[in-house]
């Protein structure tokens, strides 16, 4: 296995080589098991808002959060689950309109939005909001508000070219949306391979001509993967604690096997 970094903003792009589909789809699923620090309860004192409380709370608790390290896994924790400072973390949030309340506005001890000026409410005049929002460690698994961010993967291209004099072929090379080929004396030149998305484009262009210059497929063992963050952990944090799940979900795993006789 092989990981070279493409590029690291504004997303992380990197290549795997040496492995397979299978193992490829098994890091991307994994990002569902990073641990995400998000709102999970919010208690109303006031709202006198156009919206419900549970619209309001729903908005609140997709508000991307910096995720602390220090917080403890609710089922890990010594509280059972109870909810303390080790565990949970609170947003407080106290205003009065006319005025539109944005993400800033909530405030709290050792936790911070990612996003300041994400609206969550308009207020007018006389109309007040306060709540209280408490924020603990999840998994996409649970809800997609706990998800770290995008990850995804394709397979390397691989692009063959055959030597073509004709006019035919220029038309072919440039059938591609993503300019990755281009045609250059007799010949087809491959620009930016990595910007191909195996469309297979100016493959079928070039056969509708009656012709065979060029071959596009993607490789069994070679992935480019894509990490775009929502802001609560960096890229390459995400990417590092998927492999630092799936090593424990396999160890969990082989315990398991060890116990059948």
């Amino acid at each position: 296995m092989k990981i070279e970094i493409i590029s690291k903003k504004p997303r992380l792009v990197f290549t795997i080589r040496g492995i397979n589909t299978a193992t490829a789809n098994m890091l991307r699923r994994t990002a569902y098991d990073v641990p995400v620090l998000a709102v999970d309860t919010v208690e109303f004192t006031k709202n006198d808002s156009v919206l419900y409380d549970e619209i309001l709370a729903h908005r609140i608790g997709l508000v991307p959060l910096e995720t602390d390290k220090t917080v403890t896994p609710i089922e890990e924790c010594s509280c059972k689950g109870k909810g303390c400072g080790k565990c949970s973390l609170n947003l407080t949030l106290n205003v009065s309109g006319p005025k539109t309340v944005y993400s800033k506005d909530m405030k709290g001890k050792g936790v911070s939005v990612v996003y300041s000026d994400i609206p969550l409410v308009i207020l007018q005049k006389g109309q007040e909001l306060e709540f209280i929002a408490t924020a603990r460690l999840g998994t996409a698994k649970e809800h997609a508000k706990f998800s770290p961010g995008l990850i995804f993967f394709n397979q390397y291209p691989i692009i063959e070219t055959k030597q073509c004099e004709t006019e035919v072929c220029q038309k072919c090379a440039e059938s591609c949306s993503k300019k990755v080929l281009n045609f250059e004396g007799k010949n087809i030149i491959v620009k930016d391979l990595l910007k191909c998305d195996l469309c297979g484009a100016c493959e079928e262009a070039c056969k509708k001509e009656g012709k065979e210059a060029i071959t596009v497929k993607g490789s069994e063992e070679d992935f480019i993967f894509t990490v775009e963050s929502w802001g609560q952990l960096p890229e390459r944090e995400i990417f590092i604690n998927i492999c630092k799940v799936l090593d424990s979900n396999l160890k969990d795993l082989a315990k398991e096997v060890n116990k059948i006789k």
